[in-house]
């Protein structure tokens, strides 16, 4: 068994229909110097199937490693959930969506996530029917998370993630969209289950990293803002977990 598990992360590839040019970089960054590549989501731009498959065909002679990813919201835009899912996990990703899974020996628990805020200042379920559904919708992953979480017996545990559970890592977003970025109601399960890393994108402004309430690092590998703050680097985020503590690459 190795002594160092690195693992590659990247969240918004946003593949559109006509390809992204900095896709095969980051897959060629993961296959060359990770065990395992983390995809956080927004994996298409428009969540139809044909950029599915341009994924699917991107990683299959690219990406010898284990594959885990979790959808993104733009990855639900057209309707075409289900058959998005089947392309990426016909082409060996594994999705997960309130799953747990070992990979490499390490554990791996992943939900999409969603919406509504950080801290005292999130929404709470209280007055119209459409707000008490909202909140419900952040409520519904924060407990397929913390389940997941639960099955894990593994000495690493890793939570994927789409939206932030964590102000710190969208610090940099115009402050009028903090509430849409993410919620603080997926950082409980978090520090219920600590973790020793959490992965996840949509904040394409904001921050590289924070730490949840217990201390766990939270890196956020939208692959806008790894582009730009590694320029000229593939745009990947690696991680490596020795068998006692976690420190980045």
């Amino acid at each position: 068994m190795k002594d160092v598990i690195r693992i590659a992360a990247v969240g918004d590839t946003h593949v559109p229909k006509a390809g992204n040019s900095a896709l095969q970089p980051a897959l060629a960054a993961a296959a060359a110097n990770a065990d395992v590549l983390v995809l956080c989501g927004d994996i298409t731009d428009y969540g139809l199937p044909e950029e599915a498959r341009l994924v699917a065909s991107a990683l299959q002679p690219a990406v010898k490693i284990p594959v885990v990813a979790v959808l993104g919201n733009h990855d639900m835009e057209s309707g075409h959930t289900e058959e998005v899912k089947k392309i990426l996990t016909d082409a060996g990703v594994l999705l997960l969506d309130g799953d747990a899974q070992e990979v490499a020996g390490i554990g791996f628990a992943g939900v999409k996530g969603f919406a509504g805020g950080f801290g005292p200042r999130a929404l709470g379920p209280w007055g119209e029917e459409a707000i008490k559904i909202f909140v419900h919708e952040a409520v519904n992953e924060a407990l397929k998370l913390e389940a997941a979480l639960a099955r894990l017996r593994t000495p690493h545990r890793i939570a994927v993630l789409h939206y932030a559970p964590v102000v710190d890592t969208v610090l940099g977003e115009p402050l009028e969209i903090y509430p849409f970025l993410g919620s603080s109601r997926l950082e409980d399960p978090l520090n219920r289950y600590p973790v020793s890393a959490v992965f996840h994108g949509h904040a394409h402004r904001g921050s590289l990293e924070g730490r949840t309430r217990e201390g766990s690092p939270v890196y956020n590998v939208a692959m806008p803002l790894l582009a730009r703050m590694f320029p000229g680097q593939p745009p990947i985020r690696i991680v490596e977990l020795p068998a006692t503590m976690a420190a980045v690459a």
